[in-house]
């Protein structure tokens, strides 16, 4: 089992609420039938906040699998894992 570094879990736990209000915005600027491009726009920021969180974490990951010399199965895994993000 791999366990995050607290640092980095509270940077992507903030990328992700950041993301979390991001993506509610979004919801409402739909709702209230706003611009097409501003929309998509804070779409795209929502998605590379989840993608950052995400990498932040993969990377972590890894690190510690590395420093920990963890089993091939578990890099493995993080591989698959990262490899899903691309």
């Amino acid at each position: 089992m791999v366990e995050l570094d607290t640092t980095e879990a509270r940077a992507a736990r903030n990328r992700l609420a950041r993301a979390n209000g991001q993506l509610a915005a979004v919801i409402r600027m739909i709702d209230d039938g706003e611009d097409c491009r501003e929309i998509l726009t804070q779409l795209a920021a929502c998605s590379r906040a989840i993608d950052r969180a995400a990498i932040t974490l993969l990377s972590t990951g890894m690190k510690q699998c590395y420093l920990d010399n963890e089993s091939e199965e578990t890099q493995a895994e993080l591989e698959k894992l990262f490899l899903s993000f691309t």
